[in-house]
């Protein structure tokens, strides 16, 4: 697999020609794109670069001209990096790698190719030599020894290539001619080879060998050092504009502010440090937490050693204590049984029972072997992490485990690395913040040019021209934006953690503010976690008895019924206490029969087999409270009367069913009981034992929102040995069973349920039920809930994959309407067929009166056969039962693509995937922290989901507050500016401080303080910044500020009092001439080379220090999606204090005050005047955002001429078309065909059924 080609050393690349050399050049751009990771998640496409020394040069040249700038443009942009210093060669011989990912996002990565020697090139197979090297008994150090060795022995190593990206190896694999991850025994290993090949253990050398390609085996969170991490956070792109801007500023003398910004930069940066390195502490230790612990292992000569987890590899066969361990590694069970405590991977805390693997070679007719997968698998699979609380097994035989993973590789060490190198996320607001900035900057260059060009005209100096034009960037940029926008975040993960919801991706949370579908888990999510036993419906003659309340009445002790229902389920006694799933619990619970797990010595009487043993309780034999002699008698037949559990097969969500084989004490043959979805149940039981009404007795129940477990037996051939049991396949016993009859079970809805999803659909969210319940009890539950409202019709779509040459197809039923117990459909009224209404609101669109409903089968089939067909389905799609946890995914991503914001809740026992892949994925978890969900709520309650999506859109409009208040901030500032410099004067270096601090760090700090708002709207929050209302909003601002402050600042010179100022001014004769001259001889030297001092600036200060305040009310909106701005004490408080000293400072002039701020006097006259400016300013700030509100959306849509245009979401683009259709929904008794394969895929034709 892992071949080296002999010409990929050194000494045989001489030997190719020069011409050679050129058409491998010539065509590097024609070769075929190479691809890592192939369809897989983390694809990528992967490029192959040798070192240039002349290129090398001149970019070392470039970078000591560009005094360093260069060398931060290589490091922030990877591939220019390699491609400055790198030529394009062939993968195979390359000495660096390029990768960029071919998702949405296109990150480009690179990394350098290493060699290592070593004996053989695929860690999977047997190398030669590694015969002598075992019969040392030594360990074989390739890495380390191959140096040392002499030339004989180097030529024994072949070198291999590979290279590391996000903690994985990926080697050279010449079969492919490309770079591969080296794969563990996970995959194309079948399930016989795993007992035949793998079950002996590895030998001392050939550990060695693998460990070489393996590494160690740790999940390695290397907590990086302080300098690494400053190094890291200081090179990013805003602190370098930060380290310009304050050079620039101490260039230009402001050295106050310019301390500021540094103060406030090391305070950020420090701040940012403890949290980075904080939250790699945490990782580090929760990892780090029993990840390294001494194991036993089986050596190929049978010997067991014992070593350290560190150095397992593939292939190692692991032993399992009796007490219990934590997995280092994920590891196939060999032989025996091991309970486990998953709440690290599932978040789900009931202990789940693993057995052994089966071997298909032992019994070749009754099962076909398959490869091995720890997903298909993962009843027999213990993964790393994971707690195994106990172990079961044979007498004096050893409970075994083989290596399949190690490291990285693993279920744990996957979750790691996604939490290590997370997948950016793509969302509108954060695209659209950079367009903005991107027009700030363009704004900036408009700014640079004027101030160039008004500086030569008027005779500047160059240097001051330079620092002039280069300030205006500066200030059009605001260097405390990205701590601004990340502020609402904070605070709204503040208050989901005071309500219960615990956030590991705090990004995620304005994400949440625009989710327009959530998906519901049933059992335990929207209905209570137990279940209720309501009765029992036995089976005798093929013929279905009364339904009985009880099932633990005295003519049924010893039955067969009773015995299912005994031993059937995956229940153990952890300290004395039992537990397990709590369906099974209740079900045992209602027989009262206790059990007991059989010691060691107990054993003979089972044949030297340990199993578990269940028998009734004395109290439930007739007249037990009698004589005491009887009570004796009877006492003794209680004991007598025993089954033990000889084998499990555990329940699989993908077979629907579980088995257990069973033997009752004295008795011969064995009985094998089996339990399931009445479906799968039915249809692996001989036909003439299941009663003819079987699915209209099941359809009425179902129907009523009850849980239905059917139950079987079988007695098992005499022949049939204790031995033979524990290898047998399950599909060999799970044949030609005995219908013994029904279980029902009440899954009460929880009380807040209704009202939740009542508050999701005023607010125009759809709900979704995905569940692995049967389909008609998840539409009762659906309508009981109000998923499904009463006159709503629901369409069940079955599809069927292709059988016998006839192709896939979909029939079409009505739940209201399905054929009863008569043998003829009855006629349907037209009045049931659905009518489509057409919606004012192109939101409401989905909201029609019909409902697809549809099991996970049905859905896989439509998937392969009917993609068309998919995006329709989804659509309306609100039931979809008996669903794979691997179809949950596919369903959110199907919903995903056609541009629904999906929210996922469920117990996280079988949703882990879903609530990954969901936009907002909540986890109704005991645990505080689920590392499957972004978010995990303590109390187990879908009343999370409102609140979750309510401080979801309180963030997001926080966002774009803030973002709209730091735009108006920086450009208010820029017009400031903009227009002092048409005088060649400026803001002074206090003024700005003021300005920065004072006013904009305290404002903007407070503003994002505002609660959500405290129920759900129908009004959805804007998803982007470049929106017509948002930017309607801004512009107009932005035209009102420029408009006043351009008044002010020429009205100034209009006043008769008016002068260009100098030292002698005195337009307000407050001051006496003495103390004016001496006030401002003071400053002379400081002040007369920037002429900050003038009426113009003083008039402009005032007036733009009113505005930000002004802007800062206007933008901070509250309803409806958050609390109204009275409410945020800290931003009223704040404003009010800043309002009642601008005042002051204006209308009440204090000397020391206006030296400060370098404010001139100016008469009272003029300052009631600017007192009036700021008032109307104001009003028509106000007013201009109250018509904005109300009439933007409407005024921009005529005035672009937008009404009619299609609709941005894919859904509500769909939604639209499928009005229009005759062809949709589709009516009842048709059939949907799939066309023949060799035309399109996908493509479909309708047909009616008559």
């Amino acid at each position: 697999m892992y071949e080296i080609c002999p010409h990929t050393g050194s000494s045989d690349r001489s030997s190719i020609s020069q011409v050679e050399k050129f058409h491998i050049v010539l065509n590097m751009e024609k070769e075929e794109k190479k691809f890592v990771n192939k369809a897989e998640e983390e694809e990528m496409e992967i490029c192959g670069y040798d070192l240039c020394r002349w290129k090398l040069v001149l970019v070392t040249v470039g970078v000591i001209c560009s005094g360093g700038f260069l060398l931060l443009l290589l490091y922030w942009m990877p591939q220019w990096r390699v491609k400055a210093t790198c030529k394009r060669t062939t993968l195979r011989d390359c000495e660096v790698v390029l990768l960029r990912t071919t998702d949405e996002f296109k990150i480009w990565f690179c990394a350098k190719v290493r060699i290592m020697p070593s004996l053989g090139a695929n860690p999977l197979q047997n190398p030669n030599p590694i015969v002598h090297k075992v019969s040392n008994g030594h360990a074989v150090h390739f890495c380390e020894s191959a140096a040392e060795e002499n030339k004989n022995d180097l030529k024994k190593y072949l070198p291999i290539r590979y290279f590391t990206h996000h903690s994985v190896k990926y080697f050279w694999n010449d079969s492919v001619q490309n770079f591969d991850v080296v794969r563990g025994l996970d995959e194309s290993t079948f399930c016989s080879s795993i007992h035949n090949e793998h079950s002996t253990g590895l030998t001392k050398g050939m550990h060695d060998y693998r460990k070489a390609f393996y590494g160690v085996n740790e999940i390695a969170v290397k907590v990086p050092s302080i300098f690494k991490l400053l190094i890291k956070e200081v090179l990013n792109p805003f602190y370098i504009f930060q380290l310009f801007s304050v050079i620039l500023w101490i260039t230009d003398e402001y050295h106050y502010y310019a301390l500021a910004i540094v103060i406030m930069s090391v305070i950020s940066i420090v701040s940012s440090l403890y949290t980075i390195r904080k939250q790699y502490v945490m990782l580090h230790d929760m990892v780090a937490a029993h990840s390294i612990v001494r194991v036993s292992v089986c050596r190929g000569n049978q010997e067991i050693e014992e070593i350290l987890s560190t150095d397992l590899v593939p292939g190692d066969i692991m032993l399992i204590p009796s007490n219990g361990t934590i997995m280092p590694c994920d590891a196939v069970l060999l032989s025996g049984t091991c309970i486990v405590n998953e709440s690290m991977l599932t978040g789900e805390s009931v202990p789940v029972t693993k057995i052994n693997l089966p071997n298909p070679s032992e019994y070749p007719k009754a099962m076909g072997d398959e490869i091995y997968s720890p997903e298909v698998h993962k009843r027999h699979t213990l993964f790393c992490g994971t707690n195994v609380i106990q172990t079961r097994f044979y007498t004096g035989e050893l409970v075994k485990a083989l290596v399949v993973r190690t490291g990285f590789s693993t279920a744990k060490g996957q979750l790691v690395r996604s939490i290590l190198y997370p997948k950016p996320t793509d969302f509108k607001l954060y695209r659209d913040a950079y367009l903005f900035l991107l027009s700030l900057v363009v704004v900036a260059g408009i700014g640079f040019l004027y101030t160039v060009v008004n500086s030569i005209l008027n005779e500047v100096p160059a240097h001051t021209i330079i620092i002039e034009s280069l300030d205006i960037i500066t200030i059009t940029v605001p260097p405390a934006l990205p701590a601004a926008m990340t502020a609402g975040i904070v605070y709204a993960q503040r208050r989901l953690k005071k309500i219960g919801i615990f956030c590991i991706s705090p990004q995620r949370i304005n994400i949440c503010g625009q989710l327009n579908l959530v998906c519901f888990d049933k059992t335990g999510t929207l209905t209570e976690d137990g279940l209720d036993l309501w009765g029992i419906q036995r089976v005798e003659n093929a013929c279905f008895l009364l339904p009985e309340e009880r099932a633990c009445s005295e003519n049924l002790l010893k039955s067969e019924f009773v015995a299912c229902m005994a031993t059937c389920h995956s229940l153990t006694k952890i300290e004395g206490v039992l537990s397990g799933d709590p369906l099974d619990l209740k079900m045992f619970e209602a027989i009262g029969w206790i059990l007991e797990e059989a010691t060691e010595e107990e054993t003979a009487l089972h044949n030297r087999i340990m199993p578990t043993v269940v028998r009734p309780s004395k109290q439930l034999f007739p007249e037990s409270k009698q004589a005491t002699n009887q009570e004796m008698e009877l006492f003794e037949l209680s004991t007598s009367y025993e089954i033990g559990i000889v084998r499990q097969f555990p329940f699989s969500s993908v077979l629907q069913r579980m088995c257990v084989i069973a033997r009752v004490l004295g008795e011969k043959r064995m009985d094998a009981y089996m339990k399931g979805a009445p479906e799968v149940i039915a249809s692996l039981c001989k036909q003439e034992t299941v009663p003819v009404d079987f699915e209209c007795v099941l359809e009425e129940y179902t129907k009523q929102g009850f849980r239905v477990i059917a139950l079987a037996h079988r007695k098992l051939e005499s022949k049939l040995t204790w031995h033979k049991v524990q290898t047998i396949n399950r599909d060999a016993i799970e044949s030609n069973m005995d219908f013994m009859g029904l279980i029902i079970m009440q899954n009460k809805l929880k009380q807040e349920t209704p009202a939740v999803l009542e508050d999701l659909h005023k607010a125009n969210i759809r709900t979704v039920m995905v569940t692995g319940d049967n389909m008609l009890t998840a539409i009762s539950v659906a309508r009981d809930c109000g998923m499904i409202l009463p006159q709503d019709k629901v369409i069940i779509a079955e599809a069927l994959p292709p059988k016998d040459g006839q192709a896939a197809r979909i029939n079409w039923h009505y739940a209201d309407t399905l054929a009863k117990c008569t043998s003829s459909s009855p006629a349907i009224n037209s009045e049931d067929i659905p009518v489509k209404l057409v919606h004012e609101s192109l939101e409401d669109l989905q909201m029609t009166k019909y409902h697809f409903a549809m099991n996970g089968k049905s859905f896989a089939v439509i998937l392969e056969h009917f993609q068309d067909l998919v995006p329709k389905l989804v659509l309306h799609g609100t039931v979809f039962a008996r669903m794979a946890p691997d179809q949950k995914t596919q369903l959110v991503e199907a919903l995903q693509n056609v541009d629904y914001y999906v929210g996922m809740c469920g117990d996280g026992a079988n949703d882990c995937g879903a609530l990954k892949r969901a936009h907002g994925g909540i986890s109704l978890s005991e645990l505080e922290a689920s590392v499957a969900s972004p978010f995990t709520s303590r109390t187990p309650s879908i009343s999370c989901v409102p609140k979750l999506i309510r401080e979801g859109r309180a963030a997001l409009i926080t966002s774009f507050c803030v973002f709209k208040f730091m735009a108006l901030y920086s450009i208010i500032q820029y017009i400031s500016v903009t227009l002092l410099y048409s005088i060649l004067s400026n803001l002074g270096d206090f003024q700005f401080l003021f300005i920065d601090l004072a006013i904009i760090l305290v404002v903007v700090f407070t503003m994002s303080l505002n609660p959500a708002w405290k129920e759900l709207v129908a009004r959805r929050p804007p998803s982007g910044l470049i929106s017509g209302p948002l930017l309607c909003s801004v512009l107009s601002q932005i035209i009102i500020c420029l408009a006043f402050q351009t008044f002010g600042f020429f009205w100034v010179k209009q006043q008769s009092w008016y002068e260009p100022w100098t030292m002698e001014s005195d337009a307000c004769n407050l001051l006496d001439a003495t103390n004016t001259s001496s006030a401002h001889h003071g400053n002379e030297t400081l002040h007369d080379e920037h002429y900050i001092k003038n009426y113009e600036n003083t008039t402009l200060f005032f007036i733009s220090s009113f505005q930000y305040l002004i802007v800062a009310i206007v933008f901070s909106k509250g309803k409806p999606f958050r609390q109204p701005c009275y409410k945020n004490f800290l931003f009223v408080i704040s404003v009010i204090v800043l309002y009642i000293f601008i005042f002051f400072i204006m209308l009440h002039p204090v000397e020391s005050i206006d030296t400060f701020l370098e404010l001139v006097c100016v008469p009272y006259e003029w300052r009631l005047r600017i007192l009036i400016i700021v008032i109307l300013n104001a009003i028509v700030s106000v007013l201009t955002e109250e018509a904005v509100d109300r009439c933007g959306v409407c005024f921009l849509s005529s005035l672009f001429g937008c009404r009619e245009k299609t609709p941005k979401a894919k859904y509500m683009h769909l939604a639209q078309e499928l009005l229009v259709d005759p062809e949709w929904p589709p009516k009842p008794r048709t059939t949907t065909e799939a066309k023949v394969p060799s035309q399109e895929n996908g493509s479909y034709q309708i047909i009616t059924v008559t």
